[in-house]
C-alpha cells in the first residue's frame, strides 16, 4: 500500500457495468520525505478508483495490482488502483 494526496477528479462519459457508483480521483503518490519531513515533492501521479469519498486534499491508502480488485470479490473489474482508506493522520 501506498500513501497519496488526492489532487483532482476524472470524469467519464461512460463507464464499465461491473464498476458501482463510479468515482475516480487523480492522485500524487507521497515519497517518504514528503510524509515525514512534511516535503512538497510527489511522484507521478495516477488514476485511483474511490468508494470512500475522498474529497481534494485528503491523504489515503492506495491498493495497487490484483489487490486493487479485491473488494469486488469474483467480479473481474477493470480497476489497477483503489483507494483502500483516508488517512487522519500520520505518526512516524
Amino acid at each position: 500500500m501506498r500513501i497519496g494526496e488526492v489532487i483532482g477528479r476524472v470524469t467519464c462519459s461512460r463507464i464499465h457495468p461491473s464498476l458501482r457508483n463510479p468515482r475516480f480521483l487523480v492522485v500524487a503518490p507521497m515519497p517518504r520525505e514528503a510524509i515525514v519531513d512534511g516535503s512538497p515533492r510527489r511522484g507521478e501521479e495516477l488514476v485511483v478508483f474511490d468508494e470512500l469519498g475522498a474529497g481534494r486534499g485528503a491523504i489515503i491508502g492506495i491498493s495497487e495490482g490484483r489487490e486493487a480488485a479485491n473488494p469486488f470479490g469474483k467480479v473481474k473489474t477493470p480497476v489497477d488502483a483503489y483507494c483502500a482508506c483516508l488517512l487522519d493522520q500520520l505518526n512516524v
